[in-house]
């Protein structure tokens, strides 16, 4: 298929790359307001405390070519920003027209789906998700060599992905309602934050800028590392799962378990195939994924009710749960079980028969 060669291309310059996302820029001039000044060079944000929005912002706009050496000015002297070639997370302006990124106005409430109404996505937009809408295509595209097509496919997946989390974490907008479990203090923000110095040193406006540099670099490597594995890997899973989809019915009658003919990232695409495949008729719900493991055993694993969930359509059957080998064969009456795990998400088998009979008997009880 047409991904496929595609992901062929990609895969054995992988490692070319790799390099080129943190050392090259972007032959490719961006679509500019008229009233740039490309002599000015420099891009105007805030000093003090940093956050990983306007990080993020300026890194974007440092893989720009007219932007590549521009000096970064932290200031919130408005007649340093005034002079500035574009002015990111200060300055109080939302205006594409005159290179003006600021959300901190009392009247901003722009989201994506705002600013382009074929998108979903409705939560308020930082420094950063201003600087992707507008500067993300033209970077994408020149980074991952895409057509236009398969580049809108990647800026809604980095969107989604990556790009989103950074505008609600700025923007106060919670993930969920209610309390949270546990926290969870590894996320790009989070890092961020703690580049920042700290309340007992003493540090000077050049120490604070170093810091605000390593966070770029944070940031920056993060996004390229995210969005390499949505094109080299996430992409041409496509697919495959487009594929396990339609031949459902020839792995069992019920149409609700597929076969994946490899180990690949299915979950991220099944909801949406179904969705496309899915008629008045019938309606496509597949409760089990069939697909080998590094080793060559087999396993099932039970659907999601969303690609992040740990929540099944369907478990597997609680009277198997916490059993292993011969002890859940007797009990599974299915010869070769491995094991199925404690929550009941996935299975093993040692062959593909006792895979499908364990899916197919999950089905029924």
């Amino acid at each position: 298929s047409h991904l496929l060669r595609r992901f062929s291309c990609f895969a054995a310059q992988r490692t070319h790359f790799a390099s080129f996302f943190m050392s090259e820029q972007i032959a490719k001039q961006p679509k500019m307001s008229d009233t740039t000044d490309t002599t000015t060079n420099t891009i105007g944000t805030h000093n003090g405390m940093f956050h990983c929005d306007e990080a993020f912002a300026c890194y974007l706009l440092k893989k720009l070519p007219q932007y590549q050496d521009a000096d970064i000015i932290r200031t919130r002297d408005a007649d340093l920003l005034g002079k500035c070639n574009i002015v990111v997370d200060v300055g109080g302006v939302f205006d594409p027209t005159k290179l003006r990124f600021d959300h901190h106005q009392r009247e901003f409430s722009h989201t994506m789906n705002s600013l382009d109404e074929t998108k979903k996505w409705t939560t308020k937009l930082s420094s950063g998700g201003l600087v992707y809408f507008h500067f993300g295509r033209e970077i994408i595209k020149a980074v991952c060599g895409s057509d236009d097509a398969t580049t809108e496919i990647l800026f809604d997946q980095m969107y989604e992905n990556f790009v989103e989390e950074i505008d609600g974490v700025d923007n106060g907008v919670s993930q969920y309602e209610g309390q949270p479990l546990y926290r969870v203090g590894s996320t790009i923000g989070s890092r961020i934050h703690r580049l920042n110095p700290t309340w007992i040193e003493e540090v000077t406006d050049n120490d604070r800028d170093a810091k605000f540099r390593e966070a770029m670099a944070l940031v920056g490597k993060e996004f390229e590392e995210v969005l390499m594995f949505y094109h080299t890997s996430w992409l041409p899973a496509r697919d495959h799962v487009i594929k396990a989809v339609k031949t459902r019915k020839e792995i069992d009658e019920s149409g609700e378990i597929m076969l994946m003919d490899c180990p690949c990232p299915w979950k991220a695409h099944l909801f949406t195939i179904e969705k496309e495949l899915s008629t008045e008729e019938e309606e496509i719900n597949i409760k089990y994924a069939l697909f080998t493991d590094t080793r060559g055993a087999w396993r099932v694993m039970a659907v999601p009710i969303a690609p992040s969930s740990f929540t099944s359509r369907r478990s597997l059957p609680k009277e198997w749960c916490g059993f292993r080998d011969e002890e859940l064969s007797k009990l599974s009456g299915i010869d070769g079980c491995i094991f199925v795990h404690a929550s009941g998400f996935i299975g093993g088998n040692n062959t593909y028969e006792g895979a499908l009979k364990m899916a197919q008997q999950s089905l029924k009880m």
